[in-house]
């Protein structure tokens, strides 16, 4: 009996093992398949914003001086790093060209933009709007990507900027920031360009012109008042509005273009060696 018993055990070993590595067997495909769907479900969960620029090509667009244009940026984590990035979009570029209206953002469209709603609609932590503004440079070649709408206007993707901890765009009003450019931009001759020089001899180029969401004044109001534009102009620094007598091209010779903003929130670009073909 004590023998049979023994063999019993034996034979019902096996048994248990198997019983034991099918119920293991099951877990790890449970495990894995929960896996799955956790991934898929992190995927989805990832802003489609991030992949706008996928496959970006190099657009050119021309007869863009005082042309009226809005930008986005998506604000959101990298899903790699963790840390701020904002996916732009611009609503010149994009598969419809430019208008002969050089209106690409109607004030009766742009009134209606709700950006929480946006950013909810699109997944990010924050959409900030960029302008109205109206470009200075007559054309661009630029990588354009996806296009986005909202509340009726369309927005192509043209470039994705790494943000600092606070999640802010815009630089103090006069303090120089570096960008990461492949961008190609140019004024032609016989443009009407308006230039600030600074103390130290560098002269920065008006690109884009700030109107915002309740006009104060028009360009053309900008260019008859010039320097009275501004209250807190650094000393030392002066405008100067000529018409180009030949064209000013921008091409950063590292990838890399300094730009500043003022006080009136208007964009500028530092011209020169390595910046421009020339200083004007």
């Amino acid at each position: 009996m004590k023998e049979e018993t023994n063999m019993k055990k034996r034979v019902a070993a096996p048994a248990s093992s198997k019983a034991m590595k099918a119920g293991l067997l099951a877990a790890v495909l449970l495990t894995a398949a929960m896996g799955a769907a956790f991934a898929q479900d992190a995927a989805s969960a990832e802003p489609k914003v991030l992949h706008a620029g996928d496959g970006a090509k190099t657009v050119r667009f021309e007869n863009m001086h005082q042309m009226r244009f809005i930008e986005f940026f998506m604000v959101t984590p990298d899903p790699k790093t963790g840390k701020l990035i904002a996916p732009c979009f611009n609503s010149m570029y994009t598969s419809k060209g430019s208008p002969t209206t050089k209106d690409t953002s109607p004030q009766a469209l742009v009134e209606g933009l709700d950006c929480d709603k946006i950013a909810k609609e699109h997944g990010v932590l924050k959409a900030s709007l960029n302008g109205p503004k109206i470009w200075m440079p007559d054309w661009v070649e630029v990588q354009v990507g996806a296009e986005i709408e909202c509340n009726g206007i369309t927005l192509g993707w043209c470039a994705q900027l790494a943000l600092p901890s606070s999640g802010t765009i815009d630089g103090a009003p006069y303090e120089p920031m570096q960008i990461t450019r492949s961008s190609k931009w140019g004024w032609a001759k016989g443009t009407k360009a308006v230039l600030l020089d600074d103390p130290k001899g560098d002269t920065w180029i008006l690109k884009g012109f700030q109107l915002g969401l309740k006009p104060a004044q028009t360009y053309e109001d900008y260019l008859a008042k010039g320097a009275a534009s501004y209250k807190k102009l650094p000393a030392g620094w002066k405008l100067r509005v000529v018409t180009l007598e030949k064209d000013v091209i921008e091409i950063p010779e590292t990838g890399v273009a300094t730009i500043m903003t003022d006080e009136l929130f208007n964009v500028w670009d530092k011209c020169g060696p390595g910046m421009t073909n020339y200083k004007p």
